[in-house]
């Protein structure tokens, strides 16, 4: 089984181009999230967790989604993390998450995708970004090879520096970095609600025909890149970049 978390579409596309080659069950987590199912996950064959990187791990929704979530059948895990640069010691941390729940690590292998993180760093255009999905593409197919005969994912290096920045660095990330705050639309807005639709968290609502932001976030930025209108902004980081969201009308 194929379960996978997607803010702006890098991680469900990976999802679906390892599912095309292995043929399993997908599921979106994002979908499970937001409508509150915990509902326990079955499959007689390895569980294939497809996911970004959020502060050089896995991100805490997927964490926490994993612990609470029942998984029977088989009890093999592979991770499958799309990032910008790298991935940190984000194995150490699944590998522990893996003892947490009875299940066999089955490694973790990462892969380069267009930056998404508006709220920081500089996004690709279409242009740069289809240049870098398809440079991917055989990394997906190699990976797809090793789940499809149960083979453990090789191991990819870990420097000191990666393991400082999953220890240190993503704690200071998450505390002083994600938060909702700093969302606004502008004038462009159509209320059309899609950010509303696409919030795995039900943290926006429409007040007088304009998004508001709650509470809860994970930056997953899946409202400011997926907005049509291109009216959602992120404090002054975000003016004049290209939104970066693949669409499920590129997916296989």
């Amino acid at each position: 089984m194929i379960i996978y978390f997607s803010g702006t579409g890098n991680s469900r596309y990976v999802a679906n181009a390892i599912n095309f080659s292995i043929g399993d069950e997908i599921v979106s987590m994002n979908d499970m999230i937001k409508t509150g199912l915990r509902k326990p996950l079955v499959s007689e064959r390895p569980f294939v967790f497809v996911v970004p990187t959020y502060g050089w791990r896995i991100p805490r929704i997927v964490s926490d989604f994993i612990h609470e979530t029942e998984f029977s059948g088989g009890n093999k895990a592979y991770f499958v993390m799309t990032c910008g640069d790298g991935t940190g010691n984000a194995a150490g941390y699944a590998k522990k998450l893996c003892a947490g729940k009875n299940m066999i690590f089955m490694g973790l292998a990462s892969v380069i995708m267009p930056e998404n993180y508006i709220a920081m760093f500089k996004v690709p255009d279409k242009v740069q970004a289809e240049v870098i999905i398809k440079s991917a593409e055989p990394g997906m197919r190699t990976i797809a090879e090793y789940i499809k005969n149960g083979q453990q994912l090789p191991p990819e290096s870990v420097t000191l520096v990666d393991r400082f920045l999953s220890s240190v660095v993503n704690p200071i990330f998450y505390r002083f970095f994600v938060s909702a705050k700093g969302f606004y639309a502008i004038d462009k807005c159509v209320a059309c609600a899609k950010c509303v639709h696409l919030c795995p968290l039900n943290n926006i609502q429409l007040v007088g025909g304009k998004p508001v932001w709650g509470g809860e976030c994970t930056h997953c930025m899946t409202c400011i890149c997926g907005c049509p209108e291109e009216a959602i902004e992120y404090k002054n980081k975000s003016k004049g970049k290209p939104r970066y969201y693949l669409g499920t009308s590129l997916l296989r």
